[in-house]
């Protein structure tokens, strides 16, 4: 292939790629006009690119609004590379940046067969030692951690976690409010529940599935600067890392 003609397929790939990534940007499905405007390229070339889109699958036109879309190839493509994400690796750079900002430790659980299990700890120089390491189990209905695990997992999952814990009838009802304001918050703190004079919040990351995959918790001294109001900067910084990290494994 000659220079230029290689140049020229490069290039082709790029505008391709472009066209591609605005139709994510515009899911679930967009004129060829707004298409046009959003990548500020003539509605004639924007055209032609999602023809050929279309002819190998990575793009649809739905035949009632003309409007288009990302195709099943797309979707395949996507679906295989977010198999192959590893969420730690994914959200290790989040965590050491939350720790640079809070000063504080911050840890990374995942749900395992014994619950809710640390797999990453970044510790802050200031922090106390007793903190956790990585290995360790939390309790799902005593800890930030599992308690916003608790409140992901799937129904039959929970089913099996309250009843193994046999809590009596007030309490489990409790729990359930609890619970759901969780879900509803997006985040949780506790107090020294767990270790007297540590305090935690913690929020979840989801995959593309929009399920539970992983929880990031900021724990600290109960004289340190944590301040668990949704206002407050701790809460705001823990839950654009999660966000971010959730965007990355693919949710929306």
């Amino acid at each position: 292939m000659a220079e230029n003609d290689r140049r020229q397929s490069v290039g082709s790939a790029e505008v391709a790629a472009q066209v591609l990534k605005a139709l994510a940007d515009l899911a679930p499905a967009t004129s060829l006009t707004h298409l046009a405007d959003s990548l500020e390229m003539p509605a004639s070339k924007v055209h032609r690119y999602l023809q050929a889109l279309m002819a190998t699958g990575f793009a649809e036109q739905d035949s009632s609004s003309n409007h288009y879309a990302l195709g099943p190839e797309a979707l395949r493509v996507g679906l295989i590379a977010l198999g192959k994400m590893d969420v730690l690796k994914v959200a290790t750079p989040y965590l050491l940046n939350l720790r640079d900002q809070l000063n504080e430790t911050v840890f990374f659980a995942v749900w395992g067969n014994k619950g809710a299990t640390v797999v990453q700890v970044e510790q802050a120089l200031r922090s106390i030692s007793l903190i956790t390491q990585v290995g360790s189990v939390l309790p799902a209905f005593k800890s930030a951690t599992g308690l916003v695990f608790s409140a992901h997992l799937p129904e039959q999952e929970f089913f099996l976690l309250q009843k193994e814990a046999a809590l009596p009838k007030a309490e489990a009802m409790a729990l359930e409010q609890l619970l759901a304001k969780i879900k509803s918050q997006g985040w949780h703190s506790i107090q020294g529940l767990l270790i007297s004079g540590v305090d935690a919040i913690s929020a979840p990351v989801f995959d593309a599935r929009s399920q539970i995959i992983g929880v990031v918790t900021v724990v600290g001294s109960s004289s340190s600067t944590l301040q668990p109001t949704a206002e407050s900067e701790l809460v705001q910084r823990l839950l654009a890392a999660t966000q971010a990290i959730s965007r990355r494994m693919g949710a929306i």
